[in-house]
């Protein structure tokens, strides 16, 4: 498992079906502990107007044999910049990519989206129930206010 991003060069992906995740061994197997990735900034495109939208992912994940690399996300999250979707294929689509390559014990996400037409859109999906006696904290993001 030699990771194809980690202290190389990379170029972003042109869509998420393109890019590759990175996969190493979990340090600490037999564990159950929390691992979380907030993207704040995270983007994708209507399907329908092509305009942009935004979103506050959190990945929280409990690891199997492997572990996620950071840089390989990142450029995973950031290939949805130009990809056309729907919210909820979008962020139910991230987690069951993890799911399928990482298998990790458990996976949640939470895709807290800024309005659009008016309307924020919260998904969220997780792979199972979490594993007894998880510390699980709140994902931290606040309902959506406005400016209230």
């Amino acid at each position: 498992m030699t990771p194809k991003h980690l202290g190389q060069t990379s170029s972003l992906p042109a869509s998420p079906d393109e890019a590759v995740l990175d996969y190493v061994p979990n340090p600490r197997p037999g564990r159950a502990y929390l691992v979380r990735f907030a993207a704040p900034e995270f983007t994708s495109l209507c399907p329908v107007t092509g305009q942009p939208d935004f979103a506050h992912l959190v990945i929280d994940y409990v690891p199997g044999e492997t572990i996620v690399e950071s840089k390989s996300l990142k450029l995973f999250l950031s290939s949805f910049r130009n990809h056309a979707a729907f919210h909820e294929d979008c962020t139910v689509g991230i987690g069951e990519r993890l799911v399928a390559e990482m298998k990790p014990q458990w996976l949640r996400i939470g895709g807290y989206w800024y309005p659009r037409g008016g309307i924020p859109i919260d998904v969220f999906w997780q792979s199972g129930a979490p594993p007894e006696g998880l510390w699980l904290p709140d994902q931290g993001v606040a309902a959506y206010r406005g400016r209230g």
